[in-house]
């Protein structure tokens, strides 16, 4: 038997302001668009802006259905959108915010499963990482430097 030993580096930022300019506005349309999210259900909003290598922000928030599973996660809604639109763009970064109806939400929301596998799809293909900038309605923002510090074990082609 052998061991093996897995670390994440997440960076902490404690609000926007303290975000670098750039990713400051990228957090605020996704803020914004998260408004446009269609989630009468969980009442649970997310939104994303993604920065393309040239200079395309592409934004997505959540859309669900009553038939479940229907509806799509906002990551995987602006991602898709931005390989459907820019094909040949490199996604630099994302900005992901969420918000509850119902509940203050003040700790970082990082993306589901689902969204860290289709996140995880563009990476390996462009072959270099993706900035990933997370948190939820106020309060601390999270940073991976890529999509590996959150999903160690990728799924990916060379094991089909």
């Amino acid at each position: 038997m052998k061991e093996i030993t897995i670390t994440s580096k997440i960076n902490v930022f404690e609000s926007i302001q303290e975000l670098p300019q750039i990713e400051q506005s990228l957090m605020r349309k996704a803020i914004e668009v998260r408004k446009n999210a269609y989630a009468p259900y969980s009442k649970f909003r997310v939104g994303v802006a993604i920065l393309l290598d040239n200079g395309e922000i592409v934004v997505g928030s959540n859309q669900e259905n009553a038939a479940y599973p229907s509806g799509l996660c906002a990551e995987r809604v602006a991602i898709f959108y931005a390989g459907a639109v820019y094909p040949d763009a490199v996604v630099l970064k994302i900005a992901i915010t969420a918000a509850s109806d119902d509940n203050a939400t003040t700790i970082p929301v990082p993306p589901c499963g689902a969204c860290r596998q289709s996140i995880a799809e563009y990476e390996i293909r462009q072959n270099t990482p993706i900035k990933i900038y997370y948190m939820g309605e106020t309060g601390e923002i999270h940073q991976s430097e890529s999509l590996r510090n959150l999903l160690p074990f990728m799924f990916d082609n060379k094991l089909l």
